[in-house]
């Protein structure tokens, strides 16, 4: 359980979390083979983890038995069966993001073990249509061009770069991270390129139009760096003629220089790495805020790269991220992990009921009677869990044993079983006989057998605990939706799909709905409501996601919260649980968006794997929609009743229209 009164052992919490993650880091990367760019964060933090290693004493202890009236057995109940297998690790092919039309941006890839997937996960999130290309021909074929992550004399043949240098003179816009060679130097408008590693941060020319929608001062300036001992590499242009944003010592960090009609700009980091260090929830240091504050580091330079788009294709189609044009997505969500919360839950749950809302009930499988708590998972826990599903509401895993110490458990054999499987809380950050396996498939099987509603999809484990090897043990278990990180944690406001072992090489098909406001910070929650709605304020400008924790250990104050703050911005936000928006947001990740146009009409061509009701584009200015049923217009937006296979759309478009 969480301290339900305040954020009393939270400082502690972050050191002990620091040291368990920093052994972690080290015996995983260490373990894996050094190929190109890695992950920056997670080499020097595999350094840092010897050093903490070292520092720490090894103590062998017996294990505390656990004596039979400190466990509730349900009768007759016994699982899960079948076996949890984890897959090994592998490495993601930008093959599986190669496919795509001329309008969509293209990313040249230079090197391939490198943090593209960062890159990759980011402009999905942002909804920026791409593909991956190693072909400097087949990216010549978009208006626009983001070469990743290093540009050097050695990256292209002579005539690749004149080619590349042709393009914001022929029209189209060039990007390019960490340029450092090539000749390019006038094509991009600075004379030199300067190693800086130190800095940390970025200051934003919010003169330059592409930066007119920042208008809020925690856009301003972001940061690039955290711990002094965990950098990311920067790089300098000198003499630059036009730039987007400085480093504290004034030199460019970004430059752009605008031609008669294309666009060239340098950027002198590796933005996949910094997207990879949110992400991984390796950004320690970046923030001063555990959550309940505006944090949009990522998301400024997602917006950039989405203007960059925008303003060099004349046929940018852009994929929404709140469902059915709404501006805000907003999640209740409630950690169940004090004896009194299982009846108090039931309390919210028809709160949102009445609303027509679906909360999500993150509950422990609390069965052991230990450090933590009294057992409140027995035969009256199980009443109160199927109420819930009666009401509607989404049952999820809070985990059997809400340890802090979850992100130093072993994985386990994937055979832990209940009623045998009996981890046992010591102290805070002791806690013995527990796996991760164990946690997940143990909590998982008795929810779903007892709460008799759908197969749980979501997790989130006590204390935000994360361990690194949590997204492939998810995926083993059969959980599809994680909200496990915080949104200043992970320096973004937009959810995001999850890498192995919380690195750099392959994705997992799990998404993190980070958690935006919780209720343990002072002063208490219910005297917070006009800072909350100032930060959903904040978000909603850019279709942003607020995800709300609660403990319903108590009503009062809390309740009391929920209720306004769903008055408040139940008129321009889109609510649901976490698996509600998990659906959509996964069938959203999946979606295939071309244009063509000829000169009588533009077409949009949608493919949906997966159907998705609700899904919204944004469309260029001048766009007319040509009427057709399920679909409607709203200025630059257009909202589809349901796409499911393929959809077309057409258009009239006002003026002269460029051929594709």
């Amino acid at each position: 359980m969480r301290d339900p009164h305040g954020r009393v052992g939270h400082a502690m919490a972050g050191l002990s979390r620091l040291v368990s993650q920093s052994r972690v880091i080290f015996i995983t990367s260490m373990t894996k083979p050094f190929h190109g760019p890695m992950l920056f964060g997670a080499i020097t933090c595999s350094l840092l983890g010897l050093v903490v290693w070292s520092q720490v004493s090894i103590t062998v202890e017996e294990p505390p038995t656990v004596n039979s009236n400190d466990v509730f057995v349900f009768q007759g109940v016994t699982g899960p069966t079948e076996k949890t297998v984890v897959a090994p690790p592998g490495v993601s092919s930008h093959h599986a993001y190669a496919v795509g039309g001329p309008s969509r941006l293209a990313v040249l890839l230079t090197e391939e073990r490198s943090n593209w997937l960062g890159l990759a996960h980011g402009l999905k999130s942002i909804g920026v249509p791409f593909v991956v290309t190693r072909d400097y021909r087949e990216a010549l074929k978009h208006r626009v061009i983001l070469v990743y992550p290093t540009m050097t004399g050695t990256s292209f043949p002579p005539e690749a770069f004149r080619a590349l240098g042709a393009v914001p003179r022929n029209g189209g816009t060039l990007i390019a991270t960490q340029v450092l060679g090539g000749g390019l130097e006038e094509v991009f408008g600075y004379s030199e390129t300067v190693m800086a590693s130190r800095n940390q941060e970025i200051r934003w020319n919010r003169a330059h139009p592409l930066l007119e929608r920042m208008t809020d001062p925690a856009e301003w300036v972001t940061k690039l760096n955290g711990k002094p001992e965990n950098l990311i590499g920067t790089y300098s242009y000198g003499y630059a003629r036009g730039m987007l944003g400085t480093y504290p010592d004034g030199s460019v960090a970004v430059t752009a220089k605008d031609y008669d009609k294309g666009h060239a700009y340098a950027i002198g980091i590796d933005l996949g790495a910094l997207l990879l260090k949110g992400y991984n929830n390796r950004s320690e240091g970046f923030t001063t805020s555990f959550d309940n504050r505006f944090d949009p580091t990522l998301d400024v330079w997602l917006r950039l790269l989405k203007g960059m788009y925008q303003a060099g294709e004349p046929d940018a189609v852009t994929i929404g991220t709140v469902p059915f044009g709404k501006s805000l997505s907003v999640m209740f969500t409630h950690d169940v992990d004090f004896t009194q919360s299982m009846a108090n839950a039931v309390d919210y749950a028809e709160f949102e009921r009445s609303k027509g809302l679906t909360g999500t009930y993150f509950i422990q499988a609390k069965y052991i009677r230990d450090y933590n708590d009294d057992i409140f998972f027995d035969e009256q826990g199980a009443r109160y869990l199927a109420r819930l599903s009666d009401l509607g509401m989404e049952l999820a895993s809070h985990t059997v044993a809400h340890s802090a110490s979850f992100n130093g458990f072993p994985m386990g054999t994937g055979e832990e079983q209940y009623p045998g499987y009996r981890p046992f809380v010591k102290t805070r950050s002791k806690a013995y006989g527990a796996t991760i396996l164990g946690e997940l498939r143990v909590s998982k099987f008795l929810i779903d057998r007892l709460g008799g509603g759908p197969a749980m999809v979501s997790f989130r484990p006590g204390e935000l605990s994360n361990p690194f090897g949590l997204p492939q043990a998810l995926v083993a278990t059969g959980f599809r939706y994680s909200s496990t990180a915080t949104a200043n944690n992970s320096l973004t406001h937009l959810p995001y799909q999850m890498t192995y072992d919380r690195l750099s090489e392959e994705e997992v098909d799990v998404f993190e709905f980070p958690v935006t406001i919780e209720d343990e910070e002072l002063p208490p929650m219910g005297e917070r409501l006009p800072q909350a709605l100032t930060l959903a304020k904040q978000v909603a400008r850019y279709g942003g996601t607020v995800v709300v924790l609660i403990h319903p250990n108590t009503l009062g104050h809390k309740l009391e919260f929920e209720k306004q703050f769903y008055e408040a911005v139940k008129d321009r936000a889109w609510f649901g649980s976490i698996r509600e928006f998990g659906d959509w947001w996964s069938a959203r990740n999946a979606l295939r968006v071309d244009v063509s146009a000829d000169v009588h009409r533009t077409t949009v061509s949608i493919n949906a794997p997966r159907r998705i009701s609700g899904m919204t584009l944004e469309v260029p200015t001048g766009w007319t929609l040509l009427p057709q049923k399920g679909v409607m217009q709203d200025g630059r937006t257009i909202i589809l009743d349901v796409v499911e296979q393929t959809r077309v759309l057409h258009f009239a478009v006002a003026g002269a229209h460029r051929n594709s």
